[in-house]
């Protein structure tokens, strides 16, 4: 049996936010590992991640419906024809259900340098 303690109380969703948005190009300049450590939350919150070029073309999204964890990471594949040197991350969490209306609670955006590999 494992018990979970928490070092923070559980937040409603009005308080939940995305406390670290942590990115890592790979070596391919294709592939980018997306890390998140969010509030603790009492209801599960959904993310909602897109990479945008210089020109503003979405090239590359993901979706984390209803999360289970507060800290974890996804690689996301940068799928643009031409390859650009820099890209901005916006990652959005927020809550939503088929019966409501989106509700966006916390919205971090963060630049990403392509000609770098490793921890941005």
């Amino acid at each position: 049996m494992e018990i979970k303690f928490f070092d923070e109380v559980p937040k409603p969703r009005q308080e939940v936010r995305i406390k670290q948005l942590g990115l890592y190009m790979y070596e391919d300049q294709r592939r980018v590992q997306v890390g998140f450590v969010i509030t603790p939350f009492s209801e599960r919150p959904s993310l909602e991640v897109s990479i945008r070029n210089p020109w503003g073309e979405e090239v590359s999204s993901l979706h984390v419906i209803e999360s289970l964890d507060t800290n974890f990471s996804l690689t996301m594949h940068l799928r643009d024809k031409v390859p650009s040197d820099t890209y901005e991350v916006i990652a959005t969490l927020y809550y939503a259900t088929p019966e409501t209306e989106r509700e966006d609670v916390h919205t971090v955006t963060r630049p990403l340098d392509a000609t770098r590999a490793g921890e941005q």
